[in-house]
């Protein structure tokens, strides 16, 4: 049977968790479906020192848990579950999910996005201590230490560029013997002096040990001849891109190129009325909690206004 609701938001990340806290204070008892990564992106951030109001950092998940709490003091309700399938063809929008089928009238997507991995067990096992995703998030932590930045493309270039403003030396690691980065970022990674580059090579593995959990160095290998070599660095980040979690609504919304689902100027509303996008899902330049967060209250702010009308 499906379960009727006025609001339901798709992600309980910072854009998903501010607006189950403003869509709750205004009594709409909004459903919050958890999705695949409970939390966001955050909780896999060890430490964040950049979200406003905590003076000495705080711990990403303990930062969510926090959001979480704060909306469901108001009246929003948690579930860990996530939508499989939506129709956003008329309204009462449709959704089912693992467990059971649901209705709203209104539907903020904060579904965020994945940051693309090279699928290695040691990536995974120092992610958060040492590894990272992120370089604004992340940066500050290896002040005068070696690091390494892993792609070819723009992203890599503006994470690479980021980090020297921190790291001794940072090398860009690319498979392929030219960067992939348009000529702009390109010409500027030549000219500072702290990048250097290791073309032509994959990182096979990240090493580190283990008491206290931390990053010493990767192992590359050549794509060329398959020969090995060791690089020390204290800290390996991700710059091969992002891809929006909106494949669910893949037909339904408008999206770019990219699968970033498409606001309108101004506005948090997508291309279907009543349906309203947040966070990562929707921002690909910015990509940070604090604006994440912001739009979930434009969202929430949204979508209470179109209930109203």
């Amino acid at each position: 049977m499906t379960k009727p609701h006025r609001l339901i938001i798709l992600g309980s990340g910072p854009a998903g968790s501010t607006a189950a806290i403003y869509t709750a204070r205004a009594e709409l008892k909004p459903i919050v479906f958890e999705g695949l990564q409970a939390g966001g992106q955050l909780t896999i951030t060890t430490e964040v020192e950049n979200y406003p109001g905590f003076t000495h950092g705080i711990p990403g998940p303990e930062l969510m848990d926090i959001m979480k709490q704060q909306a469901e003091r108001f009246g929003a309700k948690y579930i860990a579950d996530e939508a499989v399938w939506v129709s956003l063809a008329r309204r009462p929008f449709l959704i089912k999910t693992h467990e059971a089928e649901y209705s709203c009238n209104a539907l903020i997507i904060a579904t965020g996005a994945s940051a693309r991995w090279m699928g290695l067990a040691s990536e995974k096992k120092f992610m958060g201590h040492g590894v990272s995703a992120c370089a604004t998030c992340d940066g500050f932590f290896f002040r005068d230490k070696e690091i390494a930045v892993v792609g070819g493309g723009d992203t890599a270039m503006e994470e690479a560029t980021f980090l020297t403003k921190f790291a001794t030396k940072v090398t860009i690691i690319h498979r392929r013997g030219e960067l992939r980065a348009s000529r702009i970022m390109q010409e500027k990674a030549m000219a500072n002096p702290r990048l250097h580059f290791a073309y032509h090579s994959v990182v096979e593995e990240i090493l580190g040990e283990e008491y206290p959990l931390r990053v010493t160095g990767v192992r590359l290998r050549d794509v060329r001849d398959n020969t090995t070599s060791l690089l020390k660095v204290e800290g390996v980040f991700l710059g091969i891109g992002h891809d929006p979690n909106s494949k669910v609504f893949k037909g339904q919304l408008e999206m770019d190129a990219n699968g970033y689902i498409v606001t309108h100027e101004k506005s948090t509303a997508t291309s279907v009325a009543g349906v309203f996008a947040a966070g990562d899902v929707q921002d690909h330049r910015y990509r940070q909690a604090i604006t994440a967060a912001g739009s979930g209250c434009m969202a929430a702010l949204d979508a209470e206004r179109f209930l109203e009308g």
